[in-house]
């Protein structure tokens, strides 16, 4: 028995060494393992230990005396009496023998048997002990003995060296299956290890080189190898690591000797991530050559693209449906004059014109513009919330506002309601400007101007959450876009100027 303040001492102990039965036993030299997991699941628990030990459960006279007639004819045996009643302990079980049958366990011997067997019948039960199937124990039972009588007969009856012979032939049997189990647990060892190397590898190489988990690592290049190595080597051999990918171990080492010396193009990489990321991620590979070379780097198109890949710097777009006005043939349709021909030679000779929606949380956006085919150049254009005829009037009068004297550009649209309304009509007749029309449901008879509505939500709407964005900040966005596409954009086709810095180029007002 133990009082409250040592079964304490060992429970906080037993949780100051991390819950370590083995050191809390060494160091208080009590208790016993199961004693002190008791203590411990009773304490996390209740928060406490009880004060003293619990009574013994009451049992009635008839179940002490199945207890002690059972321990009489089943042969002195207080486990086997305690395991096949259920009940009581063993020291409240002596101590019912004691007071029942005062002086039985004093003669009893543990080998013995309480049951009188002839000679006869001890030698049939040493042949079923040799030759059983099952359990001695089962054989024991059989008889009404203990497993130890069975065997003490059996020492008696065949001697000594019988005994030792078979004793000896037993443990080499159990020592060769011993052997046989050792080698499948160490195959089984061998196998996890393999399989987590498997999966280590497979790991990094989707953590390090953003690779697909299902990669055959086979197909990696010999630096991607030389990187997973590295980063596995503190777990793994180099020599394991080697034969799982299948590298020569003179090329890890040459490639690790190359990881060392610096990039070459480390300020490089630097400097287009910083030009893409200043463009609001809208420049592909072509424009951040052209960037870098107005900064002074010289350097080959095909090696910004190569690091943009690497890096994964791509300009993201979507499909998404698009806005239609066309409301049928409300007035007489007029011919198509530019014919899909957007080159011109001079401004103001040839403009374009739709309508696009936008869609967002707080609602629908539209834009009208005007776009010159000279150089793509916006002259005019209006956002607002609603297609109507207010949106395409009023940047039409901007437009004609914005004309120099004798400039009468043919204006090109699709079959929109907004094109054949009688103020639309009115307003191009007084300007003296020439009307054009696509085909019926014909996109790429106005592609210039679809072309820039796809640039446009590619650039600035795709790929964005508008949640919070209010409906007048969203068109203040578009508004900025198209201005900076106006002065600072750059395009291909004008030499790398954006139309507002070509047209100053060749002397003609923006």
């Amino acid at each position: 028995m133990y009082s409250y303040e040592d079964r304490m001492r060992a429970v906080e102990l037993y949780i100051q060494y991390d819950r370590s039965a083995a050191a809390t036993i060494r160091e208080l030299g009590y208790p016993s393992r199961k004693g002190l997991d008791r203590w411990y699941q009773e304490y996390e628990k209740s928060g406490d230990l009880h004060r003293s030990f619990p009574s013994h459960p009451k049992f009635s006279d008839e179940q002490k005396q199945v207890a002690v007639d059972y321990y009489i004819y089943h042969g002195h045996n207080l486990s086997r009496t305690v395991r096949a009643l259920g009940y009581p302990s063993r020291t409240l079980l002596s101590e019912w023998i004691d007071e029942l049958r005062p002086g039985i366990r004093k003669g009893a011997i543990r080998c013995g048997s309480a049951v009188s067997l002839t000679d006869e019948q001890k030698r049939r039960a040493v042949i079923d002990l040799c030759s059983r199937t099952g359990s001695a124990n089962a054989v024991a039972e059989s008889v009404g003995v203990t497993p130890q009588a069975l065997y003490a007969w059996k020492r008696k009856l065949l001697g000594e060296g019988a005994v030792a012979e078979v004793k000896k032939k037993n443990e080499t049997t159990r020592s060769d299956d011993q052997d046989e189990l050792l080698q499948e647990v160490e195959a089984l060892q061998k196998k996890i290890h393999k399989l987590q190397l498997e999966h280590d590898v497979l790991k990094k190489a989707n953590e390090l080189l953003k690779k697909d988990q299902g990669i055959d690592p086979q197909i990696l290049t010999n630096r991607e190898k030389t990187l997973l190595i590295d980063a596995l080597r503190a777990t793994y051999a180099v020599s394991e690591l080697l034969r799982e990918l299948q590298m020569p171990r003179s090329s890890y080492f040459y490639h690790q000797a190359r990881l060392q010396v610096p990039e070459k193009y480390a300020l490089l990489r630097s400097a287009i991530i910083r030009v893409f990321e200043a463009n609001e991620k809208r420049y592909g590979y072509r424009r951040v050559h052209i960037m870098l070379q107005r900064e002074g780097i010289l350097i080959s198109e095909k090696i910004v693209r190569r690091i943009m890949v690497q890096e994964k710097l791509i300009v993201v777009g979507t499909k998404r449906r698009r806005y239609s006005s066309y409301k049928g043939e409300i007035s007489p349709s007029v011919e198509n004059l530019i014919d899909r021909d957007f080159h011109a030679d001079d401004s103001n000779e040839k403009w374009l014109t739709d309508i696009t929606e936008f869609q967002i949380p707080a609602g629908k956006a539209y834009l009208s513009p005007m776009i010159d085919c000279f150089d793509g150049l916006v002259v005019s254009w209006t956002i607002g919330t609603s297609p109507d005829a207010e949106l395409v009037n009023t940047m039409l009068d901007m437009a004609i506002n914005g004309l120099s004297e004798g400039k009468l550009p043919i204006v090109h649209s699709d079959r929109g309601s907004h094109y054949r309304w009688p103020g639309w009509i009115s307003r191009m007749d007084q300007a003296g400007l020439t009307r054009s029309m696509s085909k019926k449901g014909c996109t790429p008879d106005n592609a210039a101007c679809e072309g820039f509505f796809g640039r446009l939500k590619n650039e600035m709407y795709y790929n964005k959450i508008w949640i919070d964005v209010s409906m007048q900040g969203f068109i203040d966005q578009v508004d900025q876009y198209i201005r900076w596409y106006n002065e600072q954009r750059i395009k291909l086709s004008l030499g790398g100027m954006s139309p507002v810095e070509y047209r100053q180029s060749i002397g003609k007002v923006a």
